[in-house]
């Protein structure tokens, strides 16, 4: 049940926070569960055995934590434990005839990162099953994120308020993500459907870069769009999770848009991979292994494909490439890098799109016809056709990637918070109706 679909909005969340708030307050934490696990059930439903793994996994990891803190050698058990998480993920992600449980990428990282905080005494290991259960499953976090910190989560769910100032913040940032889902990546993104069923074989070279820059529109928009209104529904409960991009399409090197891309993700992976192999601390040439191995596992993380690791690896090779020479003189003259970063996104998104791997080398020799048979398809005006269907979109995904739009809203809602509440009401009744007119899809990042 995604986020963007009308049973979730106008069923499930209604319902959900009927019952949340109604009855004793001190039965709140468990129905936040249980209606959490609900939650999963639906979305899940036909493949019962997924939501067995997860509950799974946090008895495993709750009772984990509670023998690593006892242990005098913590390192261990925690061993066993990230052997067991990388076992069990490796076999869903790459090898069950069965597909892969939702979500299994996300709340194993949460988990680890709750492990690796109780060895290293950053947390005390939970003592309530019903608490840990909770920050594993809280629904609007769950199924892509963000990953949440345990300690971030500890403390809110110990002191959290909620008050008509922080259900109004809630309600509008979850109608600006449903609107950047439904009203931009959602008609940007049949662009590169359209491409991809003509064929890259059959599109010209200004075709087959639209598509391109449309799929990574797409991917910001949808990934953005879900991780607003996951956080819009956190702050309806009173927790805080964290923000999940920051304007990355502004960015001027690779290094900046990964630091502003998927944050927690990129944190996870700087907290407990690059900094325990040394980080930037033991000279160059460790630097650049330990960047290497970050994005090998990034790329694995993200699917067991070979354009997965090869996308990893362009990465790697971009970031390292600004460190060693490139990167100040685009810090310095931002005019340049955002030339490069206009370039470099939507081909390292193009990587990463196409999985079969004769098809992605189609798709090259088309985005750079001189290693192919020429600019032009059999129909030399194809890009025009779809320029005049898409051209209003493109102009505002361009304005909607840079800071102006959000800081409006900003002020808007600080200022004339009424107006922000209509204004929010309005773009809910505009995607209800598109989304049962059929103008929907399913959420990009949930098959991660």
């Amino acid at each position: 049940m995604a986020f963007s679909d009308l049973h979730f909005i106008w069923i499930f969340l209604p319902l959900f926070f009927l019952l949340y708030y109604n009855g004793d307050d001190r039965k709140r934490d468990s129905r936040l569960m249980y209606l959490s696990i609900l939650f999963y059930a639906i979305g899940t439903w036909g493949h019962p055995e997924w939501l067995v793994v997860l509950l799974l996994c946090i008895i495993i990891d709750f009772y984990s934590g509670r023998v690593i803190e006892s242990c005098e050698k913590r390192g261990f058990p925690l061993a066993m434990c990230v052997i067991f998480h990388v076992i069990l993920l490796g076999y869903f992600k790459y090898l069950s005839p069965s597909g892969m449980p939702l979500a299994i990428s996300f709340y194993t990282f949460q988990g680890l990162s709750y492990l690796i905080d109780v060895k290293r005494s950053t947390i005390p290991a939970e003592k309530s099953l019903l608490k840990f259960g909770t920050y594993m499953l809280m629904f609007e976090q769950l199924t892509m994120g963000p990953i949440l910190r345990y300690d971030l989560y500890s403390y809110d769910f110990d002191n959290r308020q909620v008050n008509e100032k922080k259900i109004l913040d809630g309600v509008t940032t979850f109608a600006i993500g449903l609107g950047l889902k439904v009203l931009i990546a959602n008609p940007i993104g049949k662009l590169w459907a359209a491409v991809g069923s003509i064929g890259y074989e059959d599109v010209s070279t200004p075709l087959a870069w639209m598509g391109i820059f449309a799929y990574s529109f797409q991917l910001y928009f949808d990934f953005y769009g879900y991780s607003l209104m996951a956080i819009g529904i956190g702050r309806m409960l009173g927790f805080r999770i964290p923000d999940n991009f920051d304007h990355p399409y502004m960015s001027v090197t690779m290094t900046e848009f990964w630091r502003k891309w998927h944050i927690t993700l990129g944190t996870w992976f700087r907290d407990y991979v690059y900094i325990p192999l040394g980080g930037s601390r033991k000279g160059a040439f460790r630097t650049i292994f330990n960047l290497l191995i970050v994005w090998i596992l990034t790329g694995i993380w993200h699917g067991g494909h070979m354009n997965f690791i090869i996308w990893g690896l362009v990465i790697f090779v971009l970031i390292v490439t600004e460190k060693l020479f490139i990167g100040k003189f685009y810090n310095r003259f931002k005019f340049f890098g955002h030339i490069y970063m206009l370039l470099a996104i939507p081909l390292t998104w193009a990587i990463f799109a196409e999985e079969k791997m004769d098809r992605l080398a189609v798709l090259f020799t088309r985005l750079f016809p001189f290693f192919g048979q020429g600019p032009w398809s059999s129909f030399r005006e194809d890009y025009i056709k779809y320029l005049k269907q898409y051209g209003v979109f493109f102009i505002v995904c361009f304005l909607f990637s840079t800071w102006l739009p959000a800081n409006l809203w900003k002020t808007i809602k600080i200022k004339l918070p009424g107006l922000a509440l209509v204004i929010s009401m309005i773009l809910i009744g505009i995607c209800t109706y598109l989304i049962y007119r059929g103008s929907n899809d399913s959420f990009m990042y949930l098959r991660f």
